[in-house]
């Protein structure tokens, strides 16, 4: 068996606006091409934060979705999704279904969630004819840009998601935690330290605290890693955020997000935290073929807005240690 291939004899190309890109050629057999190299790709990730991988030709799922589980045997079972996935193979998703028009705003995967992944896995089967990257941003230096006062009351306080799940915006219930049996929902729920309570109309409620800053696993450096931002209603689309609220009541909306300690984060900190988004965004259009690798706490991702067909396969992997913050008793059901 072949020795692995140490990452200093992968030449990455590094160009400002772009994420790091490292073109393969073709090889004939790319899941053993994954195999051989999956420890030096791995240096590569934790060194830039990401990298974009051209030259694999994977154009359909099999071959894809082979790669995925050859770089990353471990693949992390998708629960507590906020939009509907379809299921290629055991730990290999489709993208979140999300209007083609609408982007999906920076965020970190799952960072709500007790363990979320530490790795993020994207393979392009087909892309858009305009628009639809997926855009990446240091969370490290997202961090630094931040006001200093604004990032150490979200380090006191951390975030709250608030969730309302129904079957019209969002994954439904049984999709997110992966069943129906209500005793299945409670017992995650308690778990992963999320407070719940089911309505009168049988809709689930949730409220989870997580932390807005984290250390990287690996390095250290503290990173801007949440989901404020993306999950907030004020990126919903004003008319669809006026339906909702006329609907389901203010309370009600299908995610939100607030300070900590409870206050509502007004469109002011919105707008600022998507301005940092967008002053150290790299991106670069997908084209077929392409594989890339996200180190899920180092870079925060997007998707933008595109036109025409797009199949981008999704995996996860490495779920981190549940941080030791904030104490699961300070999560209060309010």
């Amino acid at each position: 068996m072949p020795y692995p291939t140490p990452a200093s004899l992968l030449e990455v190309d590094l160009h400002p606006g772009k994420p790091p890109i490292l073109h393969t050629g073709t090889p004939h057999d790319a899941p053993a091409w994954a195999a051989g190299h999956r420890h030096a790709l791995r240096t590569l990730v934790t060194e830039h934060g990401a990298l974009l991988i051209r030259g694999l030709g994977l154009r359909d799922a099999d071959r894809a979705a082979a790669v995925l589980h050859h770089l990353a045997p471990d693949l992390t079972t998708d629960r507590e999704a906020f939009a509907p996935r379809r299921t290629y193979t055991p730990g290999v998703y489709s993208s979140s279904q999300w209007p083609p028009n609408q982007p999906m705003c920076m965020h970190h995967e799952l960072s709500y969630a007790l363990q979320p992944p530490g790795l993020m896995l994207f393979a392009c089967l087909s892309a858009p004819t305009t628009g639809g990257a997926t855009a990446i941003a240091d969370a490290a230096t997202v961090l630094d840009a931040l006001p200093t006062e604004l990032v150490h009351r979200f380090e006191r306080e951390g975030w709250l998601l608030t969730r309302t799940y129904n079957d019209e915006i969002g994954a439904p219930c049984a999709e997110a935690f992966g069943t129906e049996d209500r005793a299945a929902i409670e017992d995650y729920c308690r778990t992963h330290a999320i407070d719940f309570a089911w309505q009168p109309d049988n809709s689930l409620r949730t409220r989870q605290r997580r932390p807005a800053v984290t250390a990287h696993p690996v390095t250290g450096r503290r990173c801007w890693f949440n989901q404020i931002a993306f999950l907030n209603e004020w990126t919903i689309e004003p008319e669809i955020r006026e339906y909702l609220i006329d609907v389901h009541g203010a309370d009600a909306l299908p995610f939100n997000t607030r300070f900590g300690g409870g206050d509502p984060i007004g469109p002011d900190i919105i707008q600022l935290l998507g301005d940092t988004y967008t002053a150290h965004t790299v991106r670069e259009s997908w084209q077929a073929g392409d594989l890339m690798l996200v180190d899920n706490v180092r870079t925060a991702h997007s998707r933008e807005a595109f036109q025409g067909p797009r199949e981008v396969l999704v995996a996860m992997a490495e779920p981190l240690r549940p941080a030791p913050w904030p104490p699961t008793a300070e999560v209060s059901a309010g």
